[in-house]
């Protein structure tokens, strides 16, 4: 069986090469709309902080729907990141969209060896996986003791895609960088945001977490309890409608209004003509989300609602978000605990960080490869 990682849940790492402890790494986010990079150092005592980062913007439909339609574009962007951080560092962790990587619970013996428990792996794969083995990269990882027996494990299989892999380690490479590391973009998240959430007392193990990601493209809403992802929704509504409704407003081409957007050199009639009543479908939308969510699950409670994102950062969400769910409302900032470098901009940071939730969890998986 064609290996795609070594260690998964719920620290979801797929090393695709040798990779120590000690291995400076660079997280790299590849979205929609832009590549992210996050270099962090070990600042002791288990603490990181932030060295460099950068955020480069990609040619619209260089990237749809989490799949790289062009490669050369991808990794030109990704080049410039690199020298524009002008890090010396050339391994990099990359992630693939979730949807890229089906994944299944199962129970097996643990008192089988791995040999024999990865021959029963790809048994029970070939029953979930809707391809040909040959086209897939498949991996499992040991969650823990099952419910079912004393001997019984849980085990989580995941697979993807072949060419999903390829296509991010073909852009390292043409950006003259090596992928040693392919995670998850969801779980990738996660991880920063126990990062984010560890050292604040409002959000605990316990707590039931909204982790609202407004994309380019998409808003994702995931609940979060007790480490593990329970319910997801999606929504078509990001960061470009904002543009596309700002060119309509203004007669401005897209690049234009999303120069105006990103610097506020927007007429003065902006805000309360054409982002309020964008906020406020944003607002709508996270709403919806919970009133599905407790329709669905068992759960009566949301604690607090953390938003990422590009678009986390416009003015008032928050503050309606709030209000329009009576539930406690952050905006994402996974360095807010971390030392930050010199040359580190803390202002400009705040705009930047809930965009780089992803970036940041890729760059912590340092501490977690061996």
């Amino acid at each position: 069986m064609k290996r795609l990682i070594d260690r998964m849940f719920p620290k979801l790492a797929f090393p695709l090469s040798p990779f120590s402890r000690s291995s400076a790494l660079i997280g790299c986010d590849i979205s929609s709309s832009a590549v992210k990079l996050v270099e962090l150092t070990d600042a002791g005592a288990g603490a990181f902080r932030l060295e460099r980062y950068c955020i480069e913007p990609l040619p619209r439909d260089a990237v749809v729907d989490g799949n790289i339609v062009n490669i050369e574009p991808v990794g030109d962007a990704l080049q410039r990141a690199h020298a524009a951080m002008g890090s010396s560092v050339k391994s990099v962790a990359m992630a693939l969209p979730a949807a890229a990587v089906i994944t299944k619970k199962v129970v097996l013996s643990g008192s089988q060896s791995e040999d024999a428990m990865e021959a029963q792996v790809q048994s029970e794969a070939n029953q979930y996986i809707p391809f040909s083995l040959d086209e897939v990269n498949v991996d499992f990882q040991v969650i823990g003791p099952a419910p079912s027996g004393v001997d019984d494990v849980e085990v989580l299989i995941a697979a993807s895609r072949k060419e999903k892999i390829e296509d991010r380690v073909a852009v390292a490479e043409a950006a003259g960088l090596k992928a040693v590391v392919m995670d998850v973009e969801s779980y990738a998240s996660q991880a920063a945001l126990e990062a984010l959430c560890a050292p604040t007392a409002s959000i605990t193990d316990k707590s039931v977490v909204v982790m609202v990601d407004i994309g380019a493209l998409v808003t994702r809403a995931t609940v979060l309890h007790e480490g593990q992802a329970v319910y997801s929704r999606e929504q078509q509504i990001g960061g470009n409608q904002l543009t596309l409704e700002i060119a309509n407003a203004y007669s401005l081409t897209p690049e234009a209004a999303e120069a105006g957007k990103r610097s506020g050199a927007l007429p003065a009639g902006y805000s309360p003509e054409v982002l309020a009543p964008f906020r406020e479908k944003l607002a709508q939308e996270v709403q919806r989300a919970l009133q599905f969510f407790f329709t669905a699950t068992h759960f009566t409670r949301v604690d607090h609602i953390v938003l990422t994102g590009g678009s986390a950062v416009l003015e008032g969400l928050a503050t309606l978000v709030a209000d329009r769910t009576q539930v406690r409302t952050t905006i994402a900032n996974p360095f807010a605990n971390m030392a930050l470098a010199p040359r580190i901009k803390p202002r400009q940071l705040l705009s930047d960080a809930p965009s780089l939730m992803v970036a940041c969890g890729l760059a912590m998986r340092r501490a977690d490869a061996e």
